[in-house]
C-alpha cells in the first residue's frame, strides 16, 4: 500500500516501520445454523438472537429501541451491580451510520470520568491508528462490551458481560456496520465465545454470530502502549482491517 506523507508521519508517531501489505483476507465462516444446531439455552444471559435481547433486572425487549431510547436505558441501567461504583455509564461515541464499529471490553477511569469510550493515551493512540489507514475518529462508531467501569480497572466478570452484552448487539443492529474490529484478547473472546489466544484470532475475517457481521481483531491500545514492539503486527492488522473493509464495499 502507497503511504501519503501524513500517513507516514502518524505510524512513525506509532512507532511503526512499514512493510508490505497483506494477502486478501482469509474469511472464518460459521457452522450453518441449523434446528438441530440452535441451544434453547439464552447466549450470554441475553438469548442467541439479539433479537430476543432482555435486560434481566428490567425484563424489556430492547430492540424497538433507537439511539436516544437506548442510551436513555443503559445511563440508568442496575442490571449489575457495577452501577453502584460508576460516574456514569459509557454508552458509546461516533458516527451512527458508520461501516466500521470499534468495539473493546469495558471503560477504565478516564472513560468513566468523561462518560466516553477510549480517550486519555490509549484512546490518542487509537485514532493515530484510525488515521494510519485514512479514518478520523468521527468517522467510525466507537463502544465497549461493558458499558460502566469494572472497579480497579480489573477485568470485566462474564456475569457483567452477560449483563451488557445485549446493549451491544442493539448498537450493532442500528448501525448495521460493515466490519466490527475488537480491540483486546477480552473483548475478542467474549465476543466469539471462545478462549483461542490473541495471536492466532489475528489476520482473519470471523463472522460475529449474533449479528452475522464480519469481525477482525487486533490489539488494544492500551497494551500496544506497555508493550510498543507489538505496533508492528498492529500495523499488519490496520492493512489487514483496511483491505477488509474495501472488500465489502
Amino acid at each position: 500500500m502507497a503511504l501519503t506523507p501524513q500517513q507516514q508521519a502518524y505510524l512513525t508517531s506509532m512507532g511503526v516501520t512499514v512493510w508490505a501489505d497483506q494477502s486478501a483476507p482469509d474469511i472464518v465462516q460459521p457452522a450453518p445454523v441449523t434446528s438441530d444446531s440452535v441451544s434453547p439455552t439464552p447466549v450470554a444471559g441475553f438469548g442467541g438472537n439479539p433479537g430476543a435481547s432482555k435486560t434481566p433486572s428490567l425484563n424489556l425487549d430492547i430492540t424497538s429501541l433507537d439511539w436516544t431510547d437506548l442510551a436513555d436505558m443503559v445511563s440508568t441501567c442496575t442490571a449489575c451491580d457495577l452501577h453502584t461504583g460508576r460516574t456514569q455509564a459509557v454508552f458509546g461515541v461516533g458516527n451512527q451510520h458508520a461501516d466500521l464499529l470499534i468495539v473493546g471490553e469495558a471503560p477504565g477511569a478516564e472513560e468513566d470520568r468523561h462518560g466516553e469510550p477510549f480517550v486519555g493515551r490509549a484512546g490518542q493512540l487509537l485514532n493515530e491508528m484510525l488515521r494510519a489507514i485514512g479514518l478520523q475518529r468521527e468517522s467510525v462508531y466507537i463502544a465497549n462490551i461493558l458499558k460502566c467501569r469494572p472497579p480497579n480497572n480489573r477485568d470485566p466478570k462474564p456475569e457483567e458481560a452477560e449483563q451488557c452484552v445485549a446493549y451491544l448487539y442493539q448498537q450493532i443492529a442500528l448501525l448495521k456496520p460493515k466490519l466490527i474490529v475488537a480491540v483486546g484478547r477480552i473483548a475478542a473472546q467474549r465476543l466469539l465465545k471462545t478462549d483461542t489466544a490473541l495471536s492466532k484470532l489475528r489476520s482473519k475475517v470471523h463472522v460475529l454470530a449474533e449479528t452475522q457481521t464480519p469481525f477482525v481483531v487486533t490489539y488494544h491500545p492500551a497494551y500496544l502502549l506497555r508493550a510498543p514492539l507489538e505496533k508492528r503486527k498492529a500495523w499488519q492488522d490496520l492493512l489487514f482491517v483496511k483491505k477488509t473493509l474495501a472488500s465489502t464495499q
